[in-house]
């Protein structure tokens, strides 16, 4: 390579580290993502039509209880009706197991770990294990490194991360695959691999999603 094809890459490189050249988005696949929301217009938004698979998604929630759980209900569904593990962790309330099963998920594949200030590290070894289809995590704070951890431990595992964290961390950057944020009946994509995240917001509807009975969680006693 010349030394002025050399410069021109770095310069290149560069310029897309800096966020100062726009890259087009990567084609839509052919086949159906192997992985669907649930939502068809979040699906249609998405690079991948669907979560992003062996990868972390963050949602970023301005409070508790405005639907979160009700977003991810559909693949809770649809997993653990394939016999497949989802687990929870270090989750703030008690899931409302009546409700859930109500919705349709199996029980039986539905296990919740309270891991307190472990949390991370419960996180890391259920994705990493490839034991669970899907995590599902509550992380108050987590820096750089962790985050990163649990990238490689959510493609090692190949599993589904989700991780709900507060609305202030989407200031931060993240290795994330997928980062969504949360406000009472809106959703707004703010990063997705492989694409350009959406400027509209969505509607989040989960009456569409036959939830609308299903509360978030239940405080436990």
């Amino acid at each position: 390579m010349s030394a002025a094809a050399a410069s021109t890459v770095v310069e290149l490189n560069t310029l897309l580290d800096r966020k100062r050249l726009w890259r087009g988005p990567a084609p839509k696949p052919d086949t159906p993502s192997a992985a669907p929301t649930g939502h068809v217009e979040l699906d249609a938004a998405l690079p991948s039509g669907g979560w992003p698979e062996s990868a972390i998604s963050e949602l970023m929630l301005a409070a508790d209880g405005i639907g979160e759980i009700q977003l991810l209900l559909p693949t809770l569904v649809r997993l653990t009706q394939q016999g497949r593990a989802v687990v929870w962790v270090a989750p703030p309330y008690r899931p409302y197991a009546p409700a859930l099963a109500r919705a349709g998920v199996d029980l039986a594949q539905l296990h919740v770990i309270d891991a307190d200030d472990q949390a991370p590290w419960a996180l890391e070894q259920c994705l990493r294990s490839q034991a669970c289809a899907a995590v599902l995590g509550w992380l108050p704070r987590a820096d750089d490194r962790c985050l990163r951890r649990l990238q490689v431990a959510a493609e090692t595992g190949h599993a589904l991360g989700f991780l709900f964290r507060p609305e202030a961390a989407a200031q931060n950057p993240s290795p994330a695959a997928l980062r969504l944020a949360l406000q009472p009946g809106l959703l707004r994509v703010l990063k997705c691999r492989g694409g350009v995240a959406p400027e509209r917001a969505f509607a989040l509807n989960t009456a569409d999603l036959n939830t609308a009975a299903l509360p978030t969680a239940q405080l436990a006693g």
